[in-house]
């Protein structure tokens, strides 16, 4: 299959370093086993995955001080292409402390704060290397750092919107909330960031179906949502898809719902084939070290399970590899190359 160019936004970039210890005892030394140093953020690790798999990405980012030079030179090592805007802060440095039980303490950095220049510098190149990379997706990740405005990924999907590229948005909070107005073609949140959408705790499996709805009405093209290990919803025009996959033992989840995006819109961005994507992606990340991302022999699409009959009361936060029938609608699968019902 064809991919065209996925184009990655990432205002807060980061070097992220991972140690793997055996117990984390406050107060004490604490000895490392390994560890590893990955490029860091959203957007940059969905740009890793998309590049792992062999499809052409563009990471836009803002780059300061020797961290950034660093960042760069990762980057471009394993084939991506860095468009990387210059700014006077340093690039952040973030820290993450891997236990054996997959307990993962993460130390994030605050980052450089973007001034109005800098800001105005990188809309400009998203713009100007989406139409040179004729890029077909957008992806606009994380949080965005101090000195830029809520609605600055609103801005941002203003501007390329016309032009017919589209959008991915992975955020949350007020920058979630302006960006909607935009009418992205798909947001990407996990369960806590669904119930801060929604302004609502949600529980079971139908309430983050409802809050999806709730965020496609006002404006989201479509909701690819991870719940965890309990599974993967994707809420569309079509209708809604519930995913699993077996997952044998969590290493590390830094970075696994950005390689769950990367494989869903590496397949197109749309329908249960890419959610397939998505899950083999994710379940794969999380059964690597730190923020690695999934290679193909990594991955296993034939895992994933894809439904339409969606278990509703199912706890969020509890594994579910094998949906239950539903006493009012016969189970059905729907495998990865199955036609879908509108």
């Amino acid at each position: 299959m064809s991919v065209s160019t996925i184009l990655t936004v990432t205002p807060n970039p980061s070097l992220d370093r991972t140690y793997e210890i055996a117990g984390l005892d406050r107060g004490a030394v604490n000895r490392a086993g390994t560890d590893r140093i990955d490029p860091g953020g959203k957007g940059v690790n969905v740009s890793r995955a998309v590049a792992s798999a062999g499809h052409r990405t563009v990471a836009v980012l803002p780059l300061g001080g020797p961290e950034g030079d660093s960042l760069a030179g990762l980057l471009e090592g394993l084939g991506i292409e860095v468009a990387g805007v210059p700014v006077a802060g340093s690039t952040r440095v973030n820290a993450s402390l891997a236990e054996p039980d997959g307990t993962l303490t993460k130390i994030n950095a605050a980052g450089p704060e973007i001034t109005a220049s800098e800001a105005e510098l990188l809309l400009r190149t998203v713009e100007e290397r989406a139409a040179a990379s004729q890029a077909g997706w957008i992806a606009c990740c994380g949080s965005l750092p101090r000195g830029l405005a809520a609605d600055w990924y609103a801005e941002l999907a203003a501007r390329v919107h016309a032009g017919g590229v589209r959008i991915a948005l992975d955020t949350s909070g007020p920058a979630l909330a302006a960006t909607l107005r935009e009418r992205p073609d798909v947001v990407k949140p996990n369960s806590d960031e669904l119930s801060d959408a929604v302004g609502r705790p949600l529980v079971t499996v139908g309430d983050a179906v409802q809050a999806a709805e709730e965020v496609r009405e006002a404006g989201a093209g479509a909701v690819l949502a991870s719940l965890g290990a309990t599974g993967q919803l994707l809420v569309d025009g079509t209708g809604t898809y519930f995913a699993t996959a077996p997952v044998d033992t969590v290493r590390s989840d830094v970075g696994a719902g950005d390689a769950s995006l990367a494989g869903f819109l590496a397949a197109g961005g749309a329908g249960p084939d890419a959610l397939v994507s998505a899950v083999a992606h994710g379940a794969a990340a999380v059964q690597l070290p730190g923020s690695q991302m999934p290679a193909p022999d990594d991955l296993r699409r034939t895992a994933v399970t894809v439904t339409t009959e969606v278990p509703y009361d199912q706890a969020l936060g509890v594994p579910l590899l094998s949906p239950s029938p539903s006493p009012t609608h016969p189970h059905r699968h729907l495998s990865p190359t199955a036609p879908t019902e509108p």
